[in-house]
């Protein structure tokens, strides 16, 4: 897999990932607490969970929290990303085993369910269905699969009215209007983007089944399936 998370490598970007990132994806916090809930439906009480793209905890944290019996493994390519995990979850980080890396070097479990919250769109497109195979090759069957990115229509019209809206949220949510304007064109640029229908083969090409939208905040979407 090539190296996704490159820009996590630099200091600045890890300060305030937390805050930056509540001020553009909408409904954050709510999204995390939905993926709880996804997760609870069909997991058992004491669920062993696959955490992809764990680096800064916030995720970790929110799934830990609400259930105190899960145990996790958190898997993400940036060395500093999950040292902020450790740092971000504290007392909570005993029920977590970090794994430097990428989801074909993860434990292969079985797990009894799996995340994966704002990462999948850095992921190059040609490796996007090995990658959700590799996810889904190491949950029990049936195990729910919850996943949230970056996803809209990829026609060149709607592509800039979607990345408009980006920025129109970024700035609603105290973001200065130039750094979210560089944000989109970076975006826009240098991200392998998806249609959510795209975004729904793939899962099912990869072998996930019952896949459901479960969330959707402007530019990003957020899927639940069964492997």
């Amino acid at each position: 897999m090539s190296e996704p998370n490159a820009p996590f490598s630099d200091s600045s970007a890890i300060t305030d990932y937390a805050e930056k990132t509540a001020r553009l994806v909408p409904g954050l916090h709510d999204m995390q607490t939905m993926a709880a809930l996804l997760v609870a439906e069909r997991a058992p009480e004491s669920a062993k969970v696959l955490v992809i793209g764990a680096g800064g905890g916030m995720e970790l944290k929110a799934l830990a929290q609400a259930h105190p019996q899960w145990r996790f493994v958190g898997i993400d390519p940036s060395q500093p990303m999950l040292d902020l995990a450790a740092a971000t979850l504290g007392p909570l980080g005993e029920r977590v085993q970090l794994h430097h890396g990428y989801t074909d070097t993860a434990p292969t479990g079985p797990f009894d369910a799996a995340t994966c919250l704002l990462t999948m769109h850095f992921v190059a497109i040609d490796e996007r269905r090995s990658t959700l195979a590799e996810i889904r090759r190491r949950l029990k069957p049936g195990a729910p699969f919850v996943m949230a990115h970056l996803s809209f229509p990829q026609a060149p019209e709607e592509r800039d009215v979607w990345l408009s809206r980006y920025v129109a949220f970024a700035v609603a949510s105290g973001v200065a209007p130039e750094n979210a304007r560089k944000a989109a064109s970076a975006i826009g640029s240098t991200l392998p983007l998806l249609s959510p229908q795209r975004e729904e083969e793939l899962l099912e090409e990869a072998g996930f089944t019952n896949v459901r939208v479960f969330y959707a905040g402007m530019a990003f979407r957020g899927w639940v399936a069964e492997a």
